[in-house]
């Protein structure tokens, strides 16, 4: 357990395998159904093309913030197992995958070790992170910056819709 108390993290959601909309409603709803982690906000639910990796399907993607006792590492066992429960495979980088969750945010802490880098290393270029956490919290900034900022200006921000479902 965090021994500084509760912590605001942020977690970015996506999926582009099985589906998608419903593995996302039930990871959220997993997240929060552990003791230490409780749900504070879920942005809208965004769908977004590819970035990096082989051809493959669009994504469904979504934002949450949590409060947590967790620790960072804790944190990211509890991500882990939620997308093992999902049956993640961890094949092709950038490639394909029922779930994939990220810690973006851990407060304001900045870490970087063997397992984990917070803030997430490449977030802020990340239309798909960027854009559905400004609409969730539109005072948010990153590194300093305003997350809506920095979603303006990412490259993978074209084509970026809400998702009204199919």
């Amino acid at each position: 357990m965090n021994a500084q108390g509760a912590v605001n993290a942020i977690l970015a959601l996506g999926s582009n395998l099985g589906a998608s909309r419903d593995t996302l409603s039930r990871a959220v709803a997993e997240l929060a159904d552990l003791p230490g982690v409780r749900l504070q906000a879920v942005s809208p639910v965004v769908r977004t093309r590819p970035v990096g990796g082989p051809e493959q399907p669009d994504f469904l993607n979504l934002v949450v913030s949590v409060e947590t006792d967790l620790d960072p590492h804790e944190l990211l066992a509890h991500c882990q197992a939620v997308e093992n429960a999902h049956h993640r495979e961890r094949e092709v980088r950038w490639g394909p995958r029922t779930l994939d969750v990220d810690i973006i945010t851990y407060g304001d802490l900045v870490l970087d070790d063997e397992t984990l880098t917070i803030p997430h290393p490449r977030a802020h270029t990340r239309a798909f992170v960027l854009q559905p956490w400004a609409w969730m919290d539109p005072g948010a900034t990153l590194n300093g910056t305003p997350v809506s900022e920095l979603a303006a200006r990412a490259e993978d921000l074209p084509g970026l819709e809400i998702f009204e479902g199919d």
